[in-house]
């Protein structure tokens, strides 16, 4: 019987990564769901089939898809696979902007505690803007 589904190209997971292995494959998925590889509805490979591609262990990608379950971005059917959300790509984003947000509010809150002005945040900001694009 030929399977289904497609081989996933993930960049490599690595114990050399401060992240643990199962948090690097949800980052990766996200990845890939979010720049469209991989399209709402989509079959997703096996526990074991993700984990023999990865290199890494069952437990490590059965986290990684609970993970993305709990957050809405993947389901799973009994007997049928783990697919790819409907709005998994939305909640994704929306993930992605929560998380934006805390980080520019801690980082906000950091520069002020050290004596920045508003105007040299601003300025820094847009300085770090353009070194990214």
């Amino acid at each position: 019987m030929k399977d289904a589904t497609k081989r996933i190209l993930l960049h490599p997971i690595t114990s050399a990564v401060a992240k643990p292995l199962y948090q690097q494959v949800v980052d990766a998925l996200k990845t890939e769901i979010t720049e469209g590889r991989l399209k709402s509805g989509e079959l997703l490979p096996s526990f074991r089939q993700l984990a023999e591609q990865l290199m890494v262990s069952l437990i490590t990608v059965k986290r990684a898809y609970e993970e993305l379950e709990r957050q809405g971005i993947i389901y799973r059917r009994q007997g049928m696979g783990t697919f790819v959300s409907e709005d998994g790509q939305d909640r994704n984003q929306m993930i992605k902007r929560e998380n934006a947000q805390t980080l520019m509010r801690d980082a906000l809150k950091e520069a002020l505690e050290s004596g920045l002005s508003r105007d040299e945040i601003r300025q820094m900001f847009e300085r770090l803007e353009k070194e990214q694009f």
